[in-house]
């Protein structure tokens, strides 16, 4: 029985309590990057399926505003649901994502080659912040 996707959060980061819980830090509503270093240095994407049985294979990737340029793609990653009463979570780290023109971007979930979601990342590049001058003496 093929798994419903019940969430899907990018994020800048991911940790995991002794309990299991999952936290999710800055979850992103968009991607501004420093014009002259258009490069991501780290996003984390949290998938979590349920209401499925057996093994499945996770891919993501997020694809250009010309719907074609794959800008990063994950390894494939296992899904695996013994029950419909299971939960999985799948967490994906990318790091140094490069992005050469600004734009909504598309990420992608695809479970065993088809595509379960499609949603937007708007990326914007803007101005870094100005060097902060030593106090003078």
């Amino acid at each position: 029985m093929i798994p419903d996707l019940q969430s899907s959060i990018l994020c800048d980061d991911v940790r995991q309590e002794r309990n299991g819980k999952f936290m999710l830090i800055g979850i992103f509503e968009g991607l501004g990057l420093p014009k002259g270093r258009q490069v991501a240095p780290r996003m984390c994407l949290v998938n979590r399926w349920c209401s499925g049985k057996g093994t499945f294979t996770q891919k993501t990737r997020i694809v250009a505003p010309d719907g074609a340029t794959v800008v990063v793609e994950s390894q494939p990653i296992q899904v695996n649901l013994r029950d419909e009463t299971q939960t999985a979570t799948s967490v994906e780290i990318f790091v140094n994502v490069p992005f050469k023109q600004e734009g909504i971007h598309w990420v992608e979930i695809m479970l065993d080659q088809t595509m379960e979601i499609r949603y937007p990342l708007h990326v914007k590049f803007v101005d870094p912040p100005p060097q902060q001058q030593p106090p003078q003496p």
